[in-house]
């Protein structure tokens, strides 16, 4: 069993618990759905001075609005991305419908909040790594989500999410070029 019992996770729903609680040892927050209550955030911000707070979401719209402002909210969030391909079953998406060796892969690869800025990639990296700019940037900001573990973004916060866990410019390149990108 995984021990995060000195960090805070929050989830969407009682489901996400019973399967993360199989699994993961760790204190657990609700937001019972996309309308995170002000009572749940100031909670969280209370927490947030003795706990890290990891931040796991459903990889659908009202998962990234409910992580979202909770970045806002809270100073140091942690992140757990899962791929909403791995997250399906019986046409529902979601946390709870990950298998277990997905939601243990996806705690190998905690990404730090942005209070972390330790890289150096700009928007010129971006346009030179064709992340931006043209038609086939989406799809290869897409790749470079799932290839590091934290989901499809736009531009901004891709290169956010990338400075956050201090990617150099050549290994992006690298990486591109080894899954038949040109660069």
């Amino acid at each position: 069993m995984l021990d995060l019992s000195s960090s805070v996770i929050v989830v969407e729903g009682k489901s996400d618990v019973a399967l993360l609680s199989s699994i993961i040892k760790s204190n657990f927050v609700t937001t019972n759905g996309s309308e995170v209550s002000r009572e749940t955030i100031n909670y969280l911000k209370i927490l947030s001075k003795t706990y890290p707070i990891i931040i796991l979401t459903d990889p659908d719209g009202p998962g990234r609005i409910i992580r979202s402002r909770l970045e806002q909210e809270l100073n140091d969030v942690q992140h757990i991305f899962l791929n909403k391909k791995d997250c399906i079953k019986k046409n529902k998406v979601g946390v709870a419908e990950a298998d277990i060796s997905t939601i243990r892969l996806a705690f190998e690869h905690i990404i730090p909040g942005p209070s972390v800025d330790v890289g150096n990639l700009n928007t010129t990296h971006l346009l030179n790594l064709l992340l931006v700019g043209n038609e086939e940037a989406g799809a290869r900001r897409k790749f470079i989500g799932e290839y590091y573990h934290f989901g499809q973004s736009n531009a901004k916060t891709l290169l956010k999410r990338l400075n956050q866990i201090n990617i150099s410019f050549n290994e992006i390149k690298e990486v591109l070029i080894n899954a038949g990108y040109k660069c």
